[in-house]
């Protein structure tokens, strides 16, 4: 269903793939020549059939601008966008429970600025972030690349330090998110009457926020954190194209401008396998985290 809702809205908008190759001087036969030989004459449903015939084969067909593989496409750039989604996310369930957390214990100040943070975390848009990150921390600081990717199979370091601005960026709005929520689900654990009688039997405060209070409050916080890793693969594409990174998402965005419509159903396919695959986790995570299902 996505994919066919991805090619008929392609088919709508006004790039096409035989006038990005053949240039703006190109002839009104010359345009329509490609199309023949590209297959775009043919009905929209027709060539939605022929793509998908051959995709159910794992083969995703080749880009109609570039002649490249759609497979080759996406297995190089799929090393770039992962490690920002997954980095993005790790920073962001890191922070943000450990900010929850305290907040949920301490309250008071720390509550109120987390309320603060998160609301303005989601009001700031991320490329606009991004570009005030890259001003300071790189253009004026020097601490870190302005933009660009560098494979880490040339330098880890310089692997590092190109993703620190790129994940930050994606992060920040998943850290106060993921901080609400722990504070809400941690604070609506700790106030049980099996958490007062824990400590009327005299067990240690930091035993039972963290042995009993999170392990409770944890599946809504993982729900939350497999919704932000899903989210975080749409912010990449402005994310990339901020940071000239070469992931999924400046392809998609490249893809479609150009009128590829083959190289953009490709990307839409592994988008949604990662959506389904993290909801698998998620769903896995719940029977991991379910008290009921563990030890005492």
């Amino acid at each position: 269903m996505v994919s066919a809702l991805t090619f008929v809205l392609t088919s709508l908008e006004p790039a096409n793939a035989a006038e990005t190759v053949l240039g703006s001087n190109a002839t009104a036969e010359q345009v329509a020549a490609l199309e023949r030989q590209m297959g775009l004459d043919q009905p929209l449903w027709a060539q939605y059939w022929h793509w998908l015939k051959n995709a159910v084969t794992g083969n995703l067909g080749t880009s109609l601008v570039s002649s490249q593989s759609v497979g080759s496409a996406l297995s190089a750039r799929l090393p770039v966008t992962l490690p920002l989604v997954i980095g993005a996310t790790a920073l962001s369930a890191v922070l943000g429970i450990g900010l929850g957390a305290v907040s949920a214990l301490r309250g008071g100040v720390i509550g109120q600025a987390i309320d603060a943070l998160a609301m303005l975390s989601f009001a700031v848009p991320s490329f606009w972030l991004g570009l005030i990150l890259v001003d300071l921390l790189a253009a004026k600081a020097h601490l870190l690349p302005v933009t660009g990717y560098v494979d880490p199979s040339q330098s880890v370091t310089s692997w590092l330090r190109s993703l620190v601005l790129p994940v930050v960026t994606l992060a920040v709005a998943g850290v106060t998110g993921i901080a609400k929520q722990t504070r809400g689900s941690f604070r609506e654990v700790l106030g049980r009457d099996f958490i007062t009688a824990l400590r009327a039997d005299g067990l240690p405060e930091p035993w039972i926020a963290v042995r009993h209070g999170l392990r409770n409050a944890a599946i809504p916080i993982a729900t939350l954190v497999g919704d932000f890793f899903i989210s975080m693969l749409g912010g990449s594409v402005v994310v990339e194209a901020v940071f000239a990174l070469p992931g999924l998402g400046s392809l998609a965005v490249s893809s479609a401008q150009s009128g590829d419509m083959t190289m953009l159903e490709g990307v839409v396919v592994v988008f949604c396998i990662i959506v389904v695959v993290v909801n698998l986790l998620v769903d896995v995570c719940y029977g991991l985290l379910n008290p009921k299902g563990l030890p005492t």
